[in-house]
């Protein structure tokens, strides 16, 4: 179990250092950030769509009765919806943070303590099987973090602010992994409820926030955008065609 526990701990934080991906925007001015955080957002909203719909949705409904994950995929849809209203209503103008902000961090903190369980349960059924899930993890959170990265700017956040409350979002796969490694027995269950609660997370972001910034590029840029969007869909759903657990 010590073995174990330490290719868990070790796996996690690898994953976690995916949410320094920000850190490329401290070497390209403020001008040249601004250009590509339209990118970023359209790239984040298409990773967002692909993971609900093309990993976690499908992964849900293979252990568990369709009724019963539609209704957490509600259930993270609306809570989405209520936590939204409230930062509108508690909002300041003055602030310049727009409160989809909060949201992604909100949806990405969840998303991430189901990638810490996925770990730790593929460790504790083998070591060769938790280094693929390790590497797949890394593979699909790095891209998309780097388009969470550019919606946060775009939603206000300096990009030092960004860099860090990605890190913190991101290191909930730490708290994930430790939960699964001490709830070894039961960690099915709970990731029964968390997959599609976390999928109406993202469904709801993408398609209330993050598309419709992505709208506000002008003239033929939006086209660009919208291709990128595509091009987040893409990356997800190659990822899966190539068989990798995401």
């Amino acid at each position: 179990m010590a073995g174990e526990f330490i290719w868990i701990i070790g796996a996690s934080v690898i994953a976690a250092l995916t949410g320094f991906v920000g850190l490329f925007s401290l070497w390209i001015s403020k001008s040249q950030l601004d250009r590509i955080v339209h990118l970023l957002t359209a790239f984040a909203a298409g990773s967002l769509l692909g993971v609900a719909f093309i990993h976690l949705l499908p992964e849900a409904l293979e252990s568990g009765a369709a009724s019963g994950v539609l209704t957490f995929v509600l259930a993270g849809f609306l809570l989405m919806v209520v936590l939204e209203t409230y930062l509108h209503w508690h909002h300041r103008e003055d602030c310049g943070i727009h409160p989809f902000s909060y949201l992604m961090l909100i949806g990405d903190s969840i998303h991430n303590s189901i990638d810490g369980l996925v770990l730790a349960a593929s460790f504790m059924v083998s070591v060769p099987l938790g280094i693929a899930t390790t590497i797949a993890v890394v593979l699909h959170e790095f891209p998309q973090e780097l388009g969470i990265f550019g919606a946060l700017v775009k939603g206000g956040f300096d990009r030092n602010k960004a860099i860090l409350y990605c890190v913190l979002a991101q290191s909930t796969v730490i708290a994930g992994a430790l939960v699964g490694y001490l709830l070894s027995g039961s960690i099915g269950g709970i990731s029964a409820l968390l997959i599609p609660f976390a999928a109406g997370n993202f469904i709801y972001i993408a398609s209330a926030d993050l598309i419709p910034e992505m709208h506000k590029s002008e003239g033929s840029y939006k086209f660009v955008c919208l291709f990128v969007f595509f091009i987040g869909l893409a990356v997800v759903w190659l990822l899966k065609a190539l068989t990798v657990p995401v």
